[in-house]
């Protein structure tokens, strides 16, 4: 194809020519050009240059009648707005091209259609700004795309809505707030061809968790047919997390895989006036995972290729935001747009905010949850927006600090989004355009709710929360909490490492931005009771029970799963790897299941399994299971899913706890079960910590620690059993202190005996956590590690701080006293 200053082939532009091309084709040029000797694939295509669209707003003398249109309009006022936007939008439209952009385009178009071996080859209009993906403004969803044209008058009717689309509302809203000059900015159009994903699937993928800001994660959208419905936030999509490191080093990294609402897709029409359409997707589709494995990692590494080659070139970190589609005629993965992510890589870490909740009760006035997108609290009245068209949206009541609720967003409600103080959607998810306009505007959004317009109404006082995990929690009123910041420069180094105490996987890339030194307890019980909600003997044998009401519970639970076995082993890998990942390569201590028997009777299914016990704090429970005919089977699933977390996913951080483990014997039947599943101590570096927190454990502290690698004290069953009550008893509740003398001296008993086998001890009981004073008490006996709740890092960090320098001072008095 003959190029010009109109014309140019994707494979001649490349990063430096943003004020040619645009963001996107400089781009996507950029990889053809760079990347294509990595097998990252991006579809062919060319460029309609930012001269084109000056020579065709030229031709149309179009330039004064824009600014004279806009310089008249107040563009605070919403339907004035709306009607400039309209002139200008029209006034375009209606232009003509000249006649040798007409042949030039044309010729392009005609020469891309024998490449691909089509009379009229089917194409991806794009629209490329040369401001859209500069740092200081990503422009999300500013101008249009159009996808399944074809022939040469639909082509040309693409690019003038193309050139259009850099005067839509949204767009004009937004260069006025950057302070942009309307013709500053120029457009560029890719003519690509398309990837048919119409017959499979296609999303968005970030190089680094959009909420966290956690560097070492690929998250993965997708849906089944073209791209726009997960933008558009039109379906919930699936939702993939790929470990990078572990990646890199050749292992299958996947630590998280969540199942969407994909209840439609995007296809091709069957006219050119319809060249799209939206069906629902089958029942097939809807109950299983619209890529495989190998599809996730082979993205995953491109998208790590990808950023790796954009740091390269700018001499600094450079998260990609990427767009991605698999052609269901071929097989075959592309790329179809990559720009750099414009939210996280500016904030600076040395700043952690912590939004404390103080309501103890607000569980009590939850009222729905989505997905949390952020990572702040927001209260306001409910105003809810349904299938509001442009001309309504100017004339809608809507008050600064309002709660937008509604199905999904359009991008031209940006403008009453920006006075929103949350925002809330029932569908979507966290690639969707609500989801990327919260984030720029810094504003709290759960979406994906399901029912959020049928459940808030008009006025209703409610609280967003997105500062609970994962989850976007709305409760009724207003809910009461504290904003806290910590400066990580002012916090003190200290001798003895301090970890985490990490329950749920939700929050810990959150918290991995702690100067920590690993996690001192991770529990599964967390992960199971909140993630898998079945009790593991109930998914291996409710077939068998004849209870055709939990065989139907359990089916709709482990959907997109290959067997219930595989949805229990999966779902715990994925949160006891994901804590992993975010820690990595510090260590992180899961301790095997300690629920008790009242505990797991309560998990769905758990009725038929769990005996009626008199003090189930003592009975059956921690290692007394692992063995015993009853629940063995169980857990081997559990040891299944730790070799999946090291094995597979490479994550040999990950050390494994034995709570409750009352007697040497015990610990060698654990070992045997263990052994049973899989898993043996000191293979592949698997060490085995013991949880020190029945007397025996301290007692027989000598026995034990020829067996494991090290100790972690469980300070609040030692307690109970040291003092002789029941901490869930109120009645006693009052004799309860981690701090009373026994309690402490068994402590630093266990302590003497670790150090003389040569065994590492720490603590990850609530003790340290609660009491900054016995966090000094410890450090005074020489423990190896403290491990605390994230709430109380802080305060017991630069409490361990005060009695170490205490103690450096005391030392050098008694070495001068003995000079």
């Amino acid at each position: 194809m003959k190029t010009s200053k109109y014309i140019l082939n994707l494979n001649e532009v490349g990063i430096n020519d943003i004020d040619i091309v645009g963001g996107k084709n400089a781009s996507l040029g950029e990889m053809i050009q760079n990347l294509a000797h990595l097998d990252v694939r991006v579809p062919g295509g060319y460029v309609v240059t930012v001269e084109a669209y000056k020579a065709y707003i030229e031709h149309n003398a179009l330039q004064d009648q824009i600014r004279s249109v806009v310089k008249a309009t107040d563009l605070d006022d919403i339907d004035a707005l709306r009607h400039c936007g309209l002139k200008v939008r029209r006034m375009i439209a209606a232009g003509v091209f000249p006649d040798y952009l007409v042949n030039q385009i044309t010729e392009a178009y005609d020469t891309l259609s024998k490449l691909y071996n089509q009379t009229d080859v089917d194409v991806a209009v794009r629209s490329s700004a040369t401001a859209e993906d500069l740092p200081d403004a990503s422009f999300a969803g500013q101008q249009e795309t159009f996808l399944n044209v074809s022939g040469a008058e639909g082509l040309l009717d693409a690019i003038r809505n193309c050139f259009a689309s850099l005067f839509t509302d949204r767009a004009i809203s937004y260069r006025e707030s950057f302070n942009y000059d309307h013709f500053d900015i120029g457009l560029s159009v890719c003519v690509q061809k398309m990837v048919r994903s119409d017959l499979a699937a296609s999303g968005v993928a970030f190089s680094l968790d959009t909420e966290s800001g956690f560097k070492d994660a690929v998250i993965i959208n997708g849906s089944y047919g073209l791209g726009e419905m997960i933008v558009q936030g039109a379906v919930s999509p699936d939702e993939f997390i790929v470990f990078k490191p572990t990646l890199k080093q050749g292992y299958d990294s996947i630590i998280e895989r969540k199942l969407g609402t994909k209840d439609k897709k995007m296809v091709y029409g069957n006219s050119a006036a319809e060249r799209v359409k939206i069906i629902e997707t089958s029942k097939q589709e809807l109950n299983n995972f619209c890529i495989n494995d190998a599809q996730i990692l082979e993205l995953a590494r491109w998208v790590v290729t990808i950023e790796d080659y954009y740091s390269g070139i700018k001499n600094r970190w450079c998260p990609m935001d990427v767009e991605w589609a698999v052609d269901g005629q071929s097989g075959e993965l592309f790329i179809v747009q990559a720009r750099p992510e414009t939210i996280h890589s500016r904030k600076r870490l040395n700043t952690i905010t912590e939004y404390a909740i103080t309501d103890g009760n607000r569980l009590d006035k939850l009222i729905l949850k989505g997905i949390a997108v952020g990572d702040k609290i927001a209260s306001g009245n409910v105003n809810i927006l349904v299938a509001q068209g442009k001309d309504e949206i100017s004339h809608i009541d809507f008050k600064k600090g309002d709660v937008l609720v509604t199905d999904m967003t359009d991008p031209d409600w940006e403008p009453i989004m920006k006075m929103a103080s949350a925002i809330i959607t029932n569908k979507g998810g966290r690639t969707c355009h609500a989801a990327i306009v919260a984030r720029e505007l810094g504003v709290p959004a759960i979406v994906g709710c399901g029912n959020a317009t049928e459940v808030l109404k008009k006025g209703q006082l409610i609280t967003a929360s997105c500062a609970e995990g994962d989850a976007g929690l709305i409760y009724e009123g207003t809910i009461a909490f504290k904003e806290i910041q910590y400066n990580l420069d002012e916090l003190p180094e200290t001798d003895t490492p301090v970890m985490l105490n990490v329950a749920s996987p939700s929050m810990a890339f959150n918290f991995s931005h702690f100067p920590n030194k690993g996690v001192g307890l991770a529990r599964e019980e967390f992960i199971i009771n909140n993630y898998i909600k079945v009790h593991p003997l109930a998914l291996i044998k409710h077939k068998e029970i004849g209870d055709a009401k939990l065989t139907t519970e359990i089916e709709e639970i482990t959907r997109g799963f290959k067997s219930e076995e595989d949805f229990f082993v999966e779902k715990l890998a994925c949160g006891i790897a994901r804590i992993a990942a975010a820690f990595h390569p510090n260590k992180v201590i899961v301790r095997f299941s300690d629920f008790k028997s009242n505990e797991y009777f309560n998990l769905l299914g758990g009725k038929y399994f769990e005996p009626v016990e008199e003090n189930p704090m003592i009975g059956w429970r921690g290692a007394s299971r692992y063995y015993s005919p009853e629940y063995k089977e169980a857990f081997g699933l559990e040891c299944r899913a730790i070799k999946l977390v090291r094995e597979k996913m490479g994550l040999k951080n990950v050390v494994v706890m034995i709570p409750f483990c009352r007697t040497p014997k015990e610990l060698l039947q654990v070992y045997e079960s263990m052994n049973e599943y899989g898993l043996y101590r000191g293979q592949d570096g698997l060490e085995v910590y013991l949880m020190a927190e029945v007397p025996s454990n301290v007692i027989l502290a000598d026995q034990f620690a020829k067996h494991i690698d090290g100790f972690s004290i469980g300070s609040n069953d030692l307690t109970q059993l040291v003092l002789g009550l029941d901490r869930d008893s109120s009645l006693v509740a009052h004799i309860y202190d981690e701090r009373n003398e026994a309690v402490k001296i068994m402590i630093t008993m266990l302590i003497n005996s670790a150090k003389k086998a040569g065994v590492k001890v720490g603590i990850c009981g609530q003790g340290p956590s609660d009491f900054p004073d016995f966090a000094q008490f410890l450090v005074e006996q020489g423990i190896d590690s403290i491990s605390v709740t994230p709430d109380s890092f802080f305060k017991t960090v630069n409490a361990i701080s005060e009695i170490e320098e205490k103690l450096k001072d005391e030392n050098e008095v008694v070495l001068r006293a003995a000079v």
